[in-house]
C-alpha cells in the first residue's frame, strides 16, 4: 500500500490582525532564542564524542528538524495570509472575525468567532472560516434561521446576536 495521498485543499489565506501577530511572535521567537539554544545543545551533544548511540545529540537534531520545520512553515505562510479590512464590513451580518450566538433545536445557546484557519481555537470556541458551520453562517443576520451537515448529522440553528468587538 502507497503512502500517497492526494494533495488537501488549500486553506483560505485570512487571518485577523491579531492571528497574525501572533504568528510573527511566534517566528520571531524560533528563530531568534529558540533555535539558537537547540544549535547550542547540538554542538555540546556533538563534541561528547560517538553520535551513533548518543541520545542527546539525536534529540536535539530532531527538535532542531522540527524548529526548521516550522519556521519554513511560518514564513511562508505569513506572506500569503491577508487581514481583511473591517470598516467595511457590514455589522449587521455574520462575516469574517466576528462573534455570534446561535440556537439550536435544543434551546442550547453557544458563541463563536469565525477566524482564519492558522488561528482555530476549540477552547475558546473560534472556529475556521473554511469550516462547514462558518460557511453556513456566513452573511447571515439576527433572527435567521439556518440548516448546516454537522457531523452528528443535520442541525438547524437561529443567529441569536452578532458583535465585532470582543
Amino acid at each position: 500500500m502507497s503512502r500517497w495521498r492526494p494533495p488537501s485543499d488549500a486553506s483560505t489565506a485570512l487571518i485577523t490582525h491579531d492571528g497574525r501577530e501572533r504568528l510573527r511572535a511566534e517566528l520571531q521567537e524560533l528563530w531568534q532564542i529558540r533555535r539558537p539554544e537547540v544549535v547550542k545543545a547540538l554542538s555540546a551533544a556533538a563534541a561528547e564524542g560517538d553520535r551513533s548511540e548518543n541520545a542527546e545529540y539525536i534529540y536535539r537534531k530532531k527538535q532542531l528538524g522540527e524548529i526548521d520545520r516550522r519556521v519554513r512553515y511560518l514564513s511562508k505562510r505569513l506572506e500569503v495570509l491577508k487581514v481583511p479590512e473591517q470598516d467595511r464590513t457590514p455589522r449587521d451580518r455574520i462575516f469574517f472575525s466576528a462573534w455570534f450566538e446561535l440556537e439550536n433545536e435544543d434551546g442550547d445557546v453557544r458563541r463563536y468567532r469565525i477566524v482564519g484557519p492558522d488561528e482555530t481555537d476549540a477552547r475558546r470556541n473560534w472556529i475556521s472560516i473554511d469550516s462547514p458551520l462558518a460557511r453556513a453562517a456566513l452573511n447571515k443576520t439576527v433572527d435567521t434561521e439556518f440548516e448546516v451537515e454537522l457531523p452528528t448529522g443535520l442541525t438547524s440553528f437561529v443567529v441569536i446576536s452578532i458583535q465585532y468587538d470582543a
